[in-house]
């Protein structure tokens, strides 16, 4: 498994007034991903000069906002597995969120921590 992206992740109710204060900061809006959960989620990737980046989630249902860990891999199930194998829970059970161009779902460290695992794949159908 190689690591190919790792940024700090926020999940919040109020992706807007997040993402505002971050074009504050001088991060700029890069990608965004809104085939998650039927619709449900959005997910924006933003970066600033320097190559710094971070990413926001929206989950309706958050009460306070969560943050976490983005990382980018070129094998989920691999990472997937590893993290399982080193106490990391899918509170979700097994579910895992499969959309057009990627594979992920948020795991829990036993401390606490959260990390979202991702694979992007560039040739589905």
């Amino acid at each position: 498994m190689k690591i190919t992206g790792f940024c700090p992740l926020i999940v919040t109710k109020d992706p807007e007034s997040v993402m505002k204060t971050f074009e504050a900061l001088g991060f700029e809006r890069r990608h965004t991903k809104r085939d998650i959960e039927g619709g449900a989620n959005t997910n924006y990737s933003m970066k600033d000069a320097n190559g710094n980046r971070i990413n926001i989630a929206s989950a309706e249902s958050m009460e306070r906002d969560l943050t976490g860990i983005s990382m980018n891999v070129d094998n989920f199930q691999e990472a997937y597995d590893f993290l399982l194998s080193r106490g990391f829970i899918n509170p979700r059970g097994d579910k895992v969120t499969d959309t057009s161009s990627s594979k992920s779902t948020m795991v829990f460290a036993p401390s606490g921590f959260a990390i979202t695992v991702s694979e992007h794949l560039k040739n589905r159908d």
